[in-house]
C-alpha cells in the first residue's frame, strides 16, 4: 500500500468510526432521557421504577465508558462483507437492527483474535485500529497470506506491552491473542483452572472471561453477581478498572482477609500457625472447642422455682446435652433443645412436690396449667437464666476462637497444639477469617426469640393503627357521607408492613455485606497461596461450583497453599475441573526472564518457565554495595526513575528502609524494579525462593539489583556501576 493509498484509507476508516461515535452519542442521549423519565417516576409501582432507574443508570455508565476506544478494529471476510469491532454493540434501528458495530464477545467477532494464515476462518484481512480519543492515529493490516508496507499483525500487541505502565492494569480487549481467547470463550460451566508463570496475562484473562460470561449469560448472572477474590487490596486496586472499562460493574472485589464482612485483620500468623489453620485437621478443633463450652455442672444447681427449690444435677444436664446434640443443630439453635429438657425435668419435679395431695396426672388439664404458670416463672427466673449460660452459652465466633487462642487449657481440651496460643485473642489474622466463617455455620444464629418477634409485630402494627386514626379523624377529607374511611381500605397490620424499611442498595453493596450472599461464579487470583479452608468459603459462597482459578504453583510461598491443583479442587469438583495453560509471557522481556529462569530452574526444575515475546534491548544489572551505601544507592534508582515516564518499586526483605515486601507486588507490573539484597529473601527457604522470583519478573522494561553479600544467581550481567549511576556521576 501506498502512502497516498495509506491515507486514503486512513480518512476512509476516519469517517466511518466517527459515524459509529455518532450513533454511540444518539444512543447515550435516548438511554440518558429515559433515565431522567424513570427518575420522575411516571407510572409504575416504586419497586418498578427504582428497577427501572438501576437498569438505565447501568446502561449509561456502559455506554460511557465504551467512550475510550469505542471501535479498535475490523475484519473483511474472503466474501467481501466488513465488520468493525468493538467495546460494545452498536445496532442499525432503521434496518432491522443490524450490526454496525460488534461486540468483542459476539461469536462473530472471534476471527479477530484466533484468525492466522494457516487457519483464516474465512477472513482475508484482519486490521487494528490505533485510537487517540475519538481519533484514528494509525492503523495496522494483516493480510493473510501476505504482508508489505503497513501489514504487520503484532504492531498492535507490541505497542501495548511496551507502552509505560500507567497506576492500573489495562484490559486487552483489543490485543487478546488466540491463546487467550480460547480460555476467555471457553464453555466449561464449572471449575477453569489457569496456571501461567510470570507475565503471561492470566488475571487479565480471567477478568476478560468475566465480562464474556456476563455478555453472553446475563440474565442469569446478574442476579447473583461475581466474586472476584485476590491476594491484597493493593492488587485489587491494581486491576479494579477493567470490568468497569469493559461496561461490567456487578462484581465484588475483596480479599481471603474480607471473607468475613466487617471483621479487619490486624496482625500475620507464623508459619507453623499459618499451616495448622489452613489445614481442615483444624475443623476437629473448632468442634472440640465449641462442645468444650457445652458443660455439666460439677455441684447441682439450686433453682427457686413455685415455691420451692429444686436443682439441675449433671445428671439431668447430661441428658439435655445429648439431646440437643443429637439434635443435629447448630450449637446456638441446639440451646433450644437443651433448654426444653432442662425445663421438662425442673417443672415435673416441682409439680409433684407443690401438687402432692392434691394433684395427679390423671388430671391433665390442671397438670398442664400449673406446667404452664411454672415454664413462665421460669422465663423471668434470673437463677435460672444464668445456669442456662453457664451450661449452654449463647456463642459468638469471635468469643470462641478469642478464648481458644488465649487459654492453654482449652486448646489442650480441643485437641489443639499450642502453637495456636497467642496473648491478645482479637488480633485477627488472614488464616483466621475461614475459621470464623466455618463457626458461623457451626454455631448457627441465636436460639429463636418468638416472644420478641410478636413484640416487634404488636409495636409496628400499633404505630400503623395510630396513622390510621389520625386518617380517620380527619373531617375535611369528603363531605360526601358516604365518603370511605381508610380503615375500609387498610387494616393496621397490612399498613405495617409498609413501613418495613426497603434495602435501596445496589447488588453490590448488598452483596458484599452480606456473608450468606451467594454468587454465580467466582474468580480466585494467586490461587496457590489459598488454604484448604480458605476453599470450604469459596465453595460455600458458589454453590453451583463456577470458577475460574488463577494462579502458579511455582510461586506459591504461603505454606498452607496448594501443593496441586487436585489437592485443593478434587474434595469439592472431582473430575469436573479442567486445566489450562498460558505459556507466553507478554510483561516480561528475555533479557529479565533469563534471569529468573535461572533460579526457577534451582528451586522448581520441572517447570517450564513461560517465553518471552519480546527483547527490551535493556539488560539487567547488579551492584555490590556495603551497608552504608545501601541507603544512598536506593535513593539514587528512585531519583532516576522519577525523571522517567512509567512506574517503579524498590522490593526487599523486611527491614530495609525504603522497599516493599515481594508478597505485596504479587500480580503488580512496574516499568522499573530494584531488588534489593536478594540473597536475604533467599535465605528464607522455599518461600524465599519463590518471593524472588515474584520480585524478579516485576519489571516490564528494567531491572537492577543491589546486594552486599554473595549474589546469589547466575544469569545477571554485573555492572561494577550501573548505567543509570554512571550517569549521575558524570554530571
Amino acid at each position: 500500500m501506498s502512502n497516498r493509498e495509506y491515507e486514503d484509507e486512513l480518512r476512509s476508516e476516519q469517517s466511518h468510526v466517527a459515524g459509529l461515535y455518532v450513533r454511540l452519542d444518539e444512543e447515550r442521549a435516548r438511554v440518558k432521557g429515559e433515565y431522567r423519565a424513570a427518575l420522575r417516576g411516571n407510572g409504575g409501582t416504586i419497586l418498578e421504577r427504582d428497577d427501572e432507574v438501576r437498569a438505565r443508570a447501568k446502561e449509561l455508565k456502559r455506554l460511557n465508558v465504551a467512550d475510550n476506544g469505542l471501535c479498535f478494529g475490523r475484519l473483511d471476510s474472503v466474501t467481501g462483507e466488513r465488520s468493525y469491532i468493538g467495546r460494545i454493540g452498536l445496532f442499525d434501528q432503521e434496518n432491522d437492527y443490524e450490526p454496525v458495530l460488534l461486540d468483542w464477545r459476539a461469536p462473530a467477532a472471534r476471527p479477530f483474535y484466533i484468525a492466522t494464515g494457516a487457519n483464516p476462518e474465512a477472513m482475508r484481512r484482519r486490521r487494528q485500529f490505533l485510537t487517540r480519543g475519538r481519533r484514528i492515529a494509525d492503523f495496522t493490516d494483516e493480510v493473510f497470506g501476505k504482508t508489505d508496507g503497513h501489514e504487520h499483525g503484532d504492531t498492535a500487541l507490541l505497542a501495548a506491552v511496551n507502552a509505560p505502565r500507567g497506576e492500573g492494569m489495562r484490559d486487552i480487549v483489543a490485543t487478546i491473542q488466540a491463546e487467550q481467547d480460547a480460555i476467555i470463550r471457553h464453555e466449561h460451566p464449572g471449575v477453569l483452572v489457569i496456571e501461567g508463570g510470570p507475565g503471561t496475562g492470566k488475571t487479565v484473562v480471567a477478568l476478560h472471561r468475566v465480562a464474556y460470561l456476563l455478555y453472553t449469560q446475563r440474565e442469569r448472572m446478574e442476579r447473583h453477581g461475581v466474586l472476584v477474590v485476590g491476594p491484597n487490596p493493593a492488587f485489587l486496586n491494581h486491576i479494579g478498572r477493567v470490568l468497569p472499562s469493559l461496561g461490567e460493574s456487578d462484581v465484588v472485589f475483596t480479599t481471603p482477609g474480607g471473607f468475613v464482612p466487617g471483621l479487619h485483620v490486624t496482625a500475620e500468623d507464623g508459619p507453623e500457625a499459618a499451616r495448622l489453620k489452613g489445614s481442615l485437621q483444624i475443623l476437629d478443633v473448632l468442634k472440640a472447642a465449641i462442645a468444650d463450652r457445652q458443660r455439666l455442672p460439677e455441684q447441682p444447681i439450686e433453682v427457686e422455682l413455685g415455691g420451692v427449690s429444686t436443682r439441675i444435677d449433671a445428671d439431668t444436664a447430661e441428658w439435655a446435652r445429648q439431646e440437643a446434640r443429637d439434635s443435629g443443630l447448630p450449637h446456638n439453635e441446639a440451646r433450644t433443645v437443651f433448654t426444653e429438657i432442662i425445663t421438662y425435668v425442673l417443672t415435673e419435679r416441682t409439680i409433684g412436690r407443690v401438687g402432692k395431695g392434691w394433684l395427679n396426672r390423671s388430671d391433665r388439664d390442671a397438670w398442664e396449667r400449673v406446667r404452664k404458670d411454672l415454664i413462665a416463672e421460669l422465663a423471668l427466673n434470673d437463677r435460672f437464666t444464668a445456669a442456662l449460660d453457664q451450661l449452654w452459652p449463647v456463642l459468638t465466633p469471635e468469643t470462641v476462637l478469642a478464648e481458644l487462642y488465649t487459654s492453654r487449657e482449652r486448646l489442650k481440651a480441643a485437641g489443639a497444639d499450642e502453637a495456636l496460643w497467642r496473648a491478645d485473642g482479637t488480633a485477627w489474622t488472614v488464616s483466621d477469617v475461614p475459621l470464623l466463617d466455618e463457626l458461623v455455620d457451626l454455631l448457627g444464629g441465636d436460639p429463636p426469640d418468638h416472644k420478641a418477634a410478636e413484640r416487634e409485630r404488636k409495636t409496628q402494627a400499633e404505630y400503623a393503627e395510630a396513622v390510621l386514626d389520625s386518617l380517620v379523624g380527619r373531617q375535611d377529607s369528603m363531605d360526601d357521607e358516604d365518603h370511605l374511611f381508610a380503615t375500609d381500605l387498610l387494616y393496621a397490620e397490612d399498613l405495617a408492613e409498609r413501613f418495613e424499611e426497603r434495602d435501596t442498595r445496589d447488588l453490590v453493596e448488598r452483596a458484599a455485606a452480606d456473608r450468606n450472599w451467594t454468587y454465580r461464579h467466582v474468580v480466585v487470583d494467586e490461587a496457590q497461596e489459598l488454604s484448604e479452608m480458605d476453599w470450604r468459603v469459596l465453595m460455600r459462597r458458589c454453590p453451583n461450583r463456577s470458577f475460574t482459578v488463577v494462579g502458579d504453583l511455582a510461586q506459591r510461598r504461603s505454606v498452607a497453599g496448594a501443593t496441586s491443583w487436585a489437592q485443593m479442587l478434587d474434595p469439592y469438583v472431582p473430575g469436573r475441573w479442567v486445566y489450562l495453560s498460558l505459556t507466553v509471557n507478554y510483561r516480561t522481556p528475555a533479557e529479565i526472564m533469563s534471569v529468573a529462569a535461572a533460579l526457577l530452574a534451582e528451586f522448581a526444575p520441572g517447570v517450564q518457565p513461560p517465553e518471552s515475546v519480546r527483547s527490551s534491548g535493556v539488560r539487567p544489572w547488579s551492584r555490590q554495595v556495603s551497608e552504608e551505601e545501601l541507603g544512598e544507592a536506593i535513593a539514587e534508582f528512585v531519583r532516576d526513575e522519577a525523571d522517567r515516564e512509567g512506574t517503579s518499586v524498590v522490593i526487599g526483605p523486611p527491614g530495609v528502609p525504603g522497599t516493599v515486601p515481594a508478597a505485596e507486588t504479587k500480580g503488580l507490573e512496574y516499568d522499573a524494579v530494584l531488588v534489593v539484597e536478594p540473597e536475604r529473601i533467599l535465605a528464607d527457604g522455599p518461600r524465599g525462593a519463590a518471593e524472588l522470583y515474584v520480585a524478579l519478573t516485576r519489571a516490564t522494561q528494567r531491572l537492577g539489583v543491589l546486594h552486599q553479600g554473595a549474589l546469589p544467581l547466575i544469569g545477571f550481567t554485573e555492572f561494577v556501576t550501573p548505567p543509570a549511576m554512571h550517569h549521575s556521576q558524570q554530571r
